[in-house]
């Protein structure tokens, strides 16, 4: 039998829920790909109720449990003193969220000699160290495109929020005010800019999809360029490099993995080749972007606005620039784990763990690094490397 760590985030300061919003989901079964949603035997939990918090356990109690596993499940992640560095002495498979990310680093691996599967539940899986995780065989695995769509709604909200300085207006509401001047002077319409994704894989595909129809006109930059009939059915402008785009683009997001090729892709140097006023949307990883180099351009007026919910590290300590500079839309990393999206990653970890325990395979689309290299759709988005180096400062949040 097996030990499963499982890292969540924390339940509501109110209380883990009692009743929901609404009374159920949407059930996709299929995504715009063609992909398959997660299938596994069973589910243990109704779609639509809180599972990412450390009480709904992601419906994995029940399954576990009927079949002799261990299961401990925790919101202490940061430092020597966590829950999980001391569980993962004898752990077999550590289950984490982007959201909330257990930081596998290779210091961490080499005191787990027993583990021998990562499991993210939803996409990203950028907290653990894949090189060291290649060097010591062990197998990483991402409920792929579970949430794709979760992102790119948040997307465009976040742009439409930032383009028609949707934040500051409420803000006025709440304090009793009818500012119309103070609210409009820093709103455009989206209409006609030019906007444009770093990588159109499913996530920017998606949000290029969803711009289309606000008259956007749109651009992208991807290794792998779409085929022909998406571009023209979009009328999308390729671009062979990031500088190239951003030089024309109003409004910039950015949906490409963290690896060591893009960590701080957008440093002083890229963002002075943007043009003066726009806007960048980052749902995708926080160190892509420099972190000082963002509040600067903001404080500056190079930027008209940042907004994104991903931070680096996460938890962010309460010191971030990135919680006080100004015109900014920031949320927590909130995006991709809608109770909707959670009742699809949460099915897609027990697929893996399904797979895992019965000795199936698992899916190519859900495989980052596995064999000893990189593997499945790994091998398509990510390189060998490390990018959870500064990852120890997320020991420093408190609330």
């Amino acid at each position: 039998m097996a030990k499963v760590v499982c890292v969540l985030y924390e339940d509501p300061e109110s209380g883990y829920p009692t009743s929901y919003a609404r009374d159920d989901v949407p059930t996709i079964t299929r995504y715009p790909d063609g992909q398959t949603a997660p299938s596994p035997s069973a589910i243990d939990f109704t779609p639509g109720q809180l599972l990412g918090s450390v009480t709904g356990e992601l419906g994995l109690r029940k399954y576990l449990d009927a079949n002799g596993h261990a299961f401990v499940v925790t919101s202490s992640k940061d430092g020597p003193a966590s829950v999980l560095e001391r569980e993962l002495q004898d752990a077999d498979v550590v289950i984490s969220q982007p959201f909330w990310p257990a930081y596998l680093t290779a210091e961490r691996m080499a005191k787990a000699p027993n583990l021998k599967l990562a499991v993210t539940a939803g996409i990203g899986s950028d907290h653990v160290d894949l090189e060291a995780a290649i060097k010591r065989g062990i197998t990483v695995a991402e409920v792929t495109f579970s949430n794709s769509i979760s992102v790119s709604e948040h997307v465009v909200m976040m742009i439409l929020a930032l383009v028609r300085n949707y934040l500051p207006s409420y803000q006025w509401v709440l304090k009793g005010g009818w500012n119309i001047a103070d609210c409009v002077a820093r709103s455009y319409d989206l209409e006609g800019m030019h906007g444009g994704t770093v990588a159109a894989g499913r996530i920017g595909l998606a949000v290029l999809r969803r711009l289309k129809p606000f008259d956007v006109r749109l651009h992208y930059v991807d290794r792998h360029r779409l085929p022909k009939e998406v571009e023209e059915e979009l009328n999308l402008t390729w671009h062979s490099s990031v500088e190239e785009m951003v030089e024309v683009c109003d409004v910039v997001t950015i949906n490409c993995p963290l690896h060591p090729e893009t960590e701080h892709l957008f440093d002083e140097a890229m963002l002075a080749k943007m043009k003066r006023g726009a806007y960048i949307i980052n749902t995708a990883r926080g160190k892509i972007c420099d972190r000082d180099a963002i509040a600067k351009a903001l404080e500056s007026g190079q930027l008209a606005g940042y907004a994104g919910d991903v931070w680096f590290p996460q938890p962010a300590p309460q010191d971030h620039p990135w919680r006080s500079m100004p015109h900014h839309g920031m949320t927590p990393h909130i995006s991709g784990t809608s109770l909707s999206a959670q009742a699809r990653y949460a099915a897609g970890v027990r697929e893996i763990l399904e797979c895992w325990f019965e000795g199936r395979p698992i899916r190519d689309e859900y495989l980052i690094v596995d064999g000893g290299k990189l593997a499945g759709v790994g091998a398509k988005s990510y390189s060998e490397g490390n990018a959870t180096r500064g990852s120890e400062e997320a020991a420093r949040f408190a609330r």
